[in-house]
């Protein structure tokens, strides 16, 4: 299984819409590897998370097979893009301090990845993989979006969805585990740039693809008299899975 494309068609949406992941993650795991020189970041999409590596690490190495999605990408004098997948032929035999994946690994040819990750970590280095379900926002608000996550657009969910659902707990892993930290996304957002982010989801593009309409106008309408005016606190609680090679 080679890396699942899943976000070309709406990378600008996705650089535009999607929320960044918390400077104290990027802080702790810097603390836990065995050094600062390099850091990879697979499956980096537009590099939100490679390049708040690049405050940590003298030099970070962001791959992505995406050409769309590396169009969107920010350029940072300490990150490096390249067009790539589940490897990273770049970098040299027990070279990396950290390895990162954010909200990407369940599209990974994970067997072939790790293979990669053991080739390039050095002794005591870490790998760290991370995702996020749904948002909490209100009870209320939060179960008319379950609805339409579930109802209209469930259909349109690829399998592999199921991961970030249960927070990679049940995501084979090939590495001696350590806690992850505990961190989780937060920003105030208005509805429009709630919906915004929704319509960088993947089953949304496949939904208007097949019929032809937005399901999220219709959530939207649905949305406005439980949101009210202004901006709403939304949290995206991170789970995911940290291993550490041998020293």
């Amino acid at each position: 299984m080679s890396f699942q494309d899943h976000f070309s068609k709406q990378a600008a949406t996705y650089a535009k819409a999607r929320p960044t992941y918390p400077p104290a993650l990027f802080t702790e795991l810097a603390r836990l590897a065995p050094g600062r020189t390099l850091a990879w970041d697979a499956g980096t999409g537009n590099g939100q998370a490679a390049v708040a590596l690049a405050a940590h690490f003298e030099r970070v190495v962001a791959t992505e097979p995406s050409a769309a999605q590396l169009a969107q990408a920010v350029p940072h004098p300490r990150v490096q893009y390249h067009q790539a997948a589940e490897t990273a032929p770049l970098l040299g035999d027990a070279s990396v301090d950290l390895v990162t994946v954010a909200q990407a690994a369940h599209w990974f040819d994970r067997p072939k990845f790790y293979d990669e990750v053991k080739r390039v970590l050095r002794p005591g280095g870490i790998v760290a993989l991370w995702t996020y379900g749904l948002s909490v926002i209100a009870p209320g608000i939060d179960a008319v979006v379950d609805r339409f996550y579930r109802g209209p657009i469930g259909p349109y969910w690829p399998p592999e969805r199921h991961h970030p659902e249960t927070g990679y707990r049940e995501l084979d892993f090939a590495f001696a585990e350590e806690p992850f930290p505990k961190a989780a996304m937060e920003l105030d957002w208005a509805l429009g740039e709630f919906t915004a982010y929704l319509r960088s989801w993947s089953a949304v593009a496949r939904f208007a693809k097949a019929n032809g309409s937005d399901p999220v106008a219709t959530l939207e309408a649905e949305l406005a008299p439980l949101w009210g005016d202004g901006a709403r606190k939304i949290s995206w609680p991170l789970s995911g899975r940290l291993g550490r090679v041998s020293a």
